[in-house]
């Protein structure tokens, strides 16, 4: 989808498709509607006296019989302007671009002018809309044997009407940046296992840094091996496919500035390994890399924004399988941070990659250290499938992913991280066992990481719930989501113009 700045009025736009907006709490039309409707001979003004459309209705659907270029009218329904708020502004543009999609609209005039709200500012409202417009649009048909049709908005004229052209542009630009990293994430997570390796994931990662200011280094087996990440490996012996882990480095800010490093759980499919899963929904562990492809998006979409803030992603990544040669329960393993673990479920794997990978970010002497990770189930029996547990050390860190988490509506809910928890970790036979029980599963598993953590300023984010959605929500296709990279940015942003120092 191409966004464009109208600078021509409603009236004389030449378009598919009016997109114009309501408020039920209202006594009248805007300024926008109220002259296309007059223009068309009053339908608006007629069906909102019948009642036949409220702020709660979804979108109507109008024709306008030739009285302007424009065929079609759709009213969006926005209930109360007092209490407006931006994930319902976002969910009702992205309910209509899919019916639009549906009716094959190619193009679309839209009215982005709310005027005064209450609990929101302008440029948010606007921000939300152009969100749920594209990310409402997101489709994944890269194995589909039938051509179809292309049913995909291609054009988008925004219509400024009162609202300044230079500041609806750069919202238009922002959105569409940070857009076409959600969609990467979620192309990423959708790829089936068989074609999203590690390898394959390395090479994306890379591909994603040509004519980007990103340096990209990966690491194969060898070179694994030679780092000492021998949990990395572990995880990796039962699979044919080889083990990568990459590093992205993006130095927007200022030369001796303390980097955020970002790391992002890369198992590109998850069997249990010798502590097999059951056989449903197994094929749902293709987006066990939900992290890493969030790590990824979010380092392109900074680079794309040009944040002025020194942002390295590191993903460890490799498949967890039951081959003749995979780790076992029992086992004891020395990764990267030194402390010993005793391996009590061979699908307790990715905080196993996280230890190594989090140690290894310490020699970037970062700031603050964030991984995402799709890493229980727990956290999903916890908090549901579209929450993600927050968990840190560093309290400020938590509150400013907190803010962001409600500028974005990318949810998630902070976690306790006592130093009881600590207890349910420890081994018998090792320093650490890699799971501490069914109970407080999510939290033991963070307690683990917090192990390898040291002194650096660190937040968790598992994402197991939201990464992967079992049904479409209004801009949250079913699959891949691409959680994190909306909330990572919005951090960054925040962070990068000194808001989360």
């Amino acid at each position: 989808m191409k966004f464009e700045i109208d600078k021509k009025s409603l009236l004389s736009r030449k378009a598919d498709l009016i997109l114009l907006w309501h408020f039920s709490s209202d006594s009248g039309l805007s300024e926008a509607v109220q002259a296309i409707d007059e223009a068309c001979g009053g339908p608006i003004r007629t069906m909102l006296a019948a009642k036949d459309f409220q702020g709660k209705t979804p979108q109507a659907m109008l024709y306008t019989g030739g009285a302007i270029p424009a065929s079609r009218i759709m009213l969006i329904g926005l209930e109360s302007r007092d209490k407006a708020e931006a994930e319902a502004i976002r969910n009702a543009y992205a309910a209509a671009v899919q019916k639009m999609r549906s009716l094959k609209i190619r193009s679309a005039a839209v009215s982005l002018d709310f005027g005064t709200l209450s609990a929101l500012s302008t440029e948010a409202a606007i921000g939300a809309a152009l969100e749920g417009f594209v990310l409402g649009d997101y489709r994944y048909d890269r194995f589909k044997t039938s051509e179809g049709e292309n049913t995909a908005l291609l054009l988008a004229y925004l219509s400024a009407g009162s609202l300044d052209s230079a500041a609806l542009k750069a919202a238009a630009q922002r959105v569409e940046k940070i857009a076409e990293a959600v969609y990467l994430a979620r192309d990423l997570g959708n790829a089936p296992a068989n074609v999203m390796t590690p390898s394959r994931l390395a090479t994306e990662a890379k591909k994603m840094t040509v004519s980007r200011p990103i340096k990209c280094t990966v690491l194969d087996r060898e070179k694994i091996r030679k780092a000492g990440m021998t949990a990395l490996l572990g995880v990796s012996q039962g699979s044919q496919e080889p083990p990568t882990f990459t590093i992205l480095d993006y130095r927007g800010g200022r030369p001796k500035q303390a980097p955020v490093v970002l790391i992002g759980k890369g198992i590109t499919f998850d069997s249990g390994g010798i502590s097999l899963k059951p056989a449903e929904n197994m094929g749902e562990m293709k987006s066990d890399m939900a992290g890493a492809a969030a790590v990824i998006a979010t380092l392109r979409a900074s680079a794309d924004l040009k944040l002025r803030v020194n942002l390295v992603g590191v993903i460890p990544a490799t498949e967890n399988m039951p081959g003749g040669k995979a780790y076992r329960p029992g086992d004891v393993i020395t990764p990267l941070g030194g402390k010993t673990i005793e391996i009590i479920s061979t699908d307790a794997e990715g905080r196993l990659i996280l230890a190594d990978a989090i140690a290894y970010a310490a020699r970037f002497k970062p700031a603050v250290m964030i991984d995402v990770a799709t890493l229980t189930g727990a956290c999903v029996v916890a908090l549901g499938d579209e929450v993600a547990g927050l968990f840190g050390n560093d309290n400020a860190i938590k509150r400013k992913l907190i803010a962001a988490s409600q500028t974005t509506g990318e949810k998630i809910w902070e976690m306790p991280l006592w130093d009881c928890y600590q207890e349910l970790i420890k081994s018998d036979i090792a320093d650490l066992k890699n799971t501490g029980g069914r109970n407080g599963g999510a939290i033991t598993a963070a307690a683990f990481l917090n192990q390898y953590v040291g002194a650096h300023p660190w937040a968790h984010i598992d994402i197991a719930g939201p990464a992967f959605s079992s049904k479409a929500r209004p801009y949250i296709p079913k699959g891949a989501s691409g959680f994190g990279v909306r909330l990572l940015v919005q951090f960054l942003t925040d962070y990068a113009q000194g808001k989360g120092r």
